[in-house]
């Protein structure tokens, strides 16, 4: 029994304690994986928010053109001889935007008649008093 108790010089010599890389993560590669952790999602959250903004502003942007356009064509409906300047909103349908006009006489050197009459009409449309879109147009109208 006692031969088989002896050990030969070349196997390893079984240990009962733990090496020093055993698996497990060391303090320096947990805070590497917070922080590449941290940027990234820091990164993905600006661009989420980004990504609403430039929603929003194009909704903005698609939305204005149109309405005013409306604005317009109830303005023409009603006689260019007839409107005058002022401002609004658009309602339940539209909370936020708001609509506000101005009207002038242009002066041409080609309108000789004065039966004849050319109109500038700046419009503004605003939402919640932040994005803006104006269009400026002229109308020629005959009394």
């Amino acid at each position: 029994m006692a031969l088989l108790l002896i050990r030969h010089p070349s196997e390893p010599a079984a240990t009962l304690t733990r090496p020093a890389n055993s698996g497990g993560f060391t303090l320096i590669e947990v805070l590497v994986a917070l922080t590449i952790l941290t940027v990234a999602l820091t990164s993905i959250y600006r661009l989420q928010s980004d990504t609403f903004r430039m929603s929003d502003d194009t909704r903005f942007y698609t939305l204005a053109p149109m309405l005013a356009q409306q604005k317009l064509s109830e303005i023409e409906r009603q006689g260019l001889s007839l409107a005058a300047g002022g401002s609004g909103d658009f309602g339940q349908d539209l909370p936020g935007y708001a609509w506000s006009l101005q009207i002038e006489d242009a002066q041409s050197d080609l309108i000789k008649n004065p039966k004849h009459h050319l109109i500038r009409l700046d419009l503004e449309i605003t939402r919640d008093e932040i994005r803006r879109y104006t269009l400026r147009t002229y109308r020629f109208y005959v009394d």
